[in-house]
């Protein structure tokens, strides 16, 4: 660990849900939850007020609706995520040069390149208390929960302390203390299959498990695994935090609560984390030859499998049939603790893919990933295609009544609320889904350039 606390770690709070309750008013204060809208669909991100019902992320639409049918289910607008990340993510390169991005919504960011005149607890809590404001002023209202400590292992858990809108200071000299009384799930990578395994042995909390020698953690849940506990059981954890770097893969994954069992989900979440994929790739001007998974079984054990393409593609139909292909030559049987895709062997270039998937029926379902909105699908003439774009959430905007988004669709008709993030809640109109005055709506740094 560092003498200083000067590892700082910044989540922010029900991300997905947070920017939609922000830019659509008459959400504010209800619950949301974002996530795959369709029979197969898989939760996202879930609001405060819808996690008191018991909603979460990555369980199922289904089971969602049946804990809180009043809550509004929207299928998810990456690039609205996206452009608030990156505002967020601006905030912190301007406090140090050096910021570690996991995802979207959370960061690491090294305060001891940050410049300031010392690492006291006082200073480092203040610089925090800034940032904090900083990105509520940056993201028009959004919370952030923030962590220092004295390493990466620390200051993410402190971030998890006192959510939402928290701040939490270990101070150097009391990491173990603080550590010792809770729950080994705490520490990452322990999900219920080892929390159960742990149990076994008698083994709850961080204090047990520093009791337990590292022979002995291998034996119970494998060596690299064993060997990661035994270290982080009495908080050592070196890690540096490193700034962005070259981009030699893109990938999307995510880490569920409960191991997943269902065949058909995660065939589901493999294809929205495929389109996710190639909407990256897409927005980088790169493309790809080499797909592959990861997963992470019910044991810990991890698995990768790959398929190279003759030609690099950004088409996410085929990144996600072969994707499906690979999971389904994997025992899955035992349950998964984490799903993920990726794309290598970038190409800045694109070669017409002659094995691409054309038909509809190639993706399962209209749902999202448990960690990612499903990707935005490019715009087509007719009124079949039209209604199947209306997907709940969109923004949208009509020659008559403005701007607003999609309340809900199906059966010919499309029903919009007129309302952005700068007016009051607004009424709520029903059209013919193929109406020609409505529309979907994108910033203007988002137009999409005239065909050739």
């Amino acid at each position: 660990m560092r003498a200083h606390a000067s590892v700082l770690h910044l989540d922010l709070d029900a991300f997905f849900a947070a920017v939609e309750q922000r830019d659509k008013p008459s959400l504010r204060g209800k619950p949301v939850v974002v996530g795959g809208v369709g029979g197969r669909g898989v939760v996202s991100t879930a609001s405060y007020e819808a996690r008191v019902y018991g909603v979460r992320s990555a369980m199922s639409t289904r089971e969602a609706r049946a804990r809180c049918p009043h809550a509004a289910y929207l299928s998810g607008r990456f690039e609205a995520y996206r452009s608030t990340s990156a505002k967020v993510m601006a905030v912190l390169r301007d406090c140090s040069p050096l910021v570690e991005p996991l995802s979207l919504d959370e960061a690491f960011v090294d305060l001891a390149q940050a410049g300031l005149p010392d690492l006291e607890v006082a200073t480092v809590t203040a610089l925090a208390e800034e940032i904090r404001a900083r990105v509520r002023e940056a993201t028009g209202g959004l919370t952030a929960s923030v962590g220092i400590a004295s390493s990466k292992f620390l200051a993410k858990i402190a971030s998890d302390l006192r959510k939402p809108d928290g701040l939490v200071v270990i101070e150097p000299g009391t990491e173990l203390a603080l550590l010792r009384p809770l729950h080994v799930s705490v520490i990452p990578g322990v999900g219920p299959a080892t929390v159960e395994r742990l149990r076994r042995a008698g083994v709850h909390t961080v204090e047990e498990l520093e009791r337990v020698s590292q022979d002995e953690l291998v034996r119970l849940v494998g060596k690299a695994q064993g060997q990661g506990l035994f270290q982080l059981a009495r908080a050592e954890d070196d890690r540096p935090v490193v700034a962005d770097r070259e981009t030699k893969s893109v990938s999307v994954e995510g880490t569920y609560e409960h191991d997943l069992t269902d065949r058909l989900q995660m065939s589901a979440i493999v294809t929205r984390q495929a389109g996710e994929v190639a909407k990256r790739l897409r927005s980088s001007g790169l493309s790809g030859r080499t797909v592959t998974i990861k997963v992470r079984l019910y044991d810990f054990t991890t698995l990768n499998r790959s398929s190279t393409l003759p030609a690099p593609t950004d088409d996410p139909a085929t990144i996600a049939r072969l994707a499906r292909a690979l999971l389904e030559d994997l025992d899955t049987s035992g349950g998964v603790r984490l799903l993920g895709v990726g794309v290598s062997g970038l190409a800045d270039w694109i070669q017409e893919d002659l094995f691409a998937a054309t038909g509809e029926d190639d993706t399962p379902d209209t749902g999202t990933t448990a960690d990612e909105p499903a990707p935005e699908e490019p715009e087509q003439a007719g009124a079949r295609w039209r209604n199947a774009t209306w997907a709940p959430g969109m923004d949208v905007v009509h020659a008559e009544h403005g701007r607003g988004w999609v309340w809900g669709s199906g059966k010919g008709v499309v029903t919009v609320r007129f309302e952005t993030a700068e007016t009051p809640p607004g009424p709520v109109r029903t059209f013919r889904a193929d109406d020609p005055g409505l529309e979907r709506w994108r910033p203007p740094s988002e137009e999409q350039p005239a065909e050739q």
